[in-house]
């Protein structure tokens, strides 16, 4: 029977190549000769040896790992984009550690202290916003340089790439205001993403731009069941016709799903027809948005752009070893999408 290979110095041996020949393979195989390249590539075939990439990353002063920070893997949006900007870091090369915090700030705060020992190059993180830990992801990003991407904290990490909702915001209200009836805003009281403030405020500066009074309805309800607290509170206010127009904006996608629920529950009619008697709209384009019934109006963010932008923006940071003079932020503008319910 073959002896089983244990680690690179056996390799190296066994092999007839020399140790220091075979770690640049590893660390590059274009940088050795093209001889050298097959030679080593034969041997591995031949004694089947997998190299510890771990034990490898752990051994140099910088690894090429990347911690991915996201706020719910469970919210089938940052599963998208976490699997995105995962999907570029493997592209270049680098091995991405994808972490949820569960909903939760304090464990946000508990992954990049496990991050460390892992010594990542650098971490891409989609922050809770106010709930997050300034102070902590400040000391973290003065010793690992650290990209946000999608909830921006202002004065905390090298960059920012994300979207411009007050752009995309605007463009929803302004193709409701002249497709129908203005709309209200339907939302949390205490949302848990920043991204939520940002697009009340944009609510309001569009309305205001466009001569319409805002309308806003803000819910009690705490978490990440947006679909549970937007049906259960819809229905109440749909119940009592509280909204003063037939056309409702709710402040992200998972809540316009759970409004959508209560008002077929209630026997409404959404849409945008001569026998519809209720409009509804999101923001964000989550996945499902396109099989709700009737599909959903949104507005789509450009995850793939992004995502990659955000890696490469942190792959910048890696080369030249040094932060930008000013904090980088990149924002890129939102889609309208025109589906049945509005």
């Amino acid at each position: 029977m073959q002896r089983k290979i244990r680690n690179m110095e056996e390799f190296a041996a066994i092999s007839g190549i020399s140790r220091p020949t075979v770690s640049k393979y590893f660390n590059d195989p274009e940088s050795v000769r093209v001889s050298t390249r097959k030679k080593i590539e034969a041997a591995l075939e031949e004694y089947d040896y997998h190299p510890n990439v771990f034990a490898m990353n752990q051994n140099r002063r910088t690894t090429k790992n990347i911690g991915v920070v996201v706020p719910n893997l469970a919210d089938p949006f940052f599963s998208e984009i976490g699997r995105r900007v995962e999907l570029a870091c493997i592209k270049a090369g680098y091995s991405p550690i994808l972490l949820s915090s569960h909903g939760n700030p304090d464990m946000e705060r508990d992954n990049l202290n496990s991050l460390k020992s892992l010594k990542p190059a650098g971490v891409l993180l989609a922050p809770f916003g106010r709930l997050s830990d300034k102070d902590a992801v400040k000391a973290f990003d003065a010793d690992i340089p650290v990209v946000l991407f999608d909830a921006n904290m202002h004065d905390v990490g090298r960059a920012f790439v994300g979207t411009d909702h007050f752009q995309s915001v605007d463009l929803m209200v302004e193709y409701l205001c002249r497709s129908g009836e203005p709309p209200c805003f339907f939302e949390m009281k205490n949302p848990l993403n920043p991204n939520a403030n940002k697009h009340r405020q944009a609510y309001i500066e569009s309305m205001e731009r466009h001569g319409q009074t805002p309308n806003i309805y803000q819910v009690s309800g705490n978490g990440w069941d947006f679909e549970e607290i937007g049906k259960a509170e819809g229905d109440r206010l749909l119940s009592e016709g509280a909204f003063k127009t037939n056309t409702i904006l709710c402040s992200n996608d998972r809540f316009a799903i759970g409004l959508l629920s209560a008002a077929y529950g209630l026997g409404f009619n959404v849409g945008h027809g001569p026998e519809c008697n209720l409009r509804i709209a999101g923001h964000d384009d989550h996945p499902f948005s396109r099989f709700t019934c009737p599909p959903l109006t949104t507005i789509a963010q450009d995850y793939e752009a992004i995502a990659n932008r955000s890696v490469s923006t942190l792959f910048a940071l890696f080369e030249k070893r040094e932060s930008p003079p000013e904090r980088q932020e990149t924002l890129f503008e939102g889609r309208l999408i025109m589906r049945e319910s509005a």
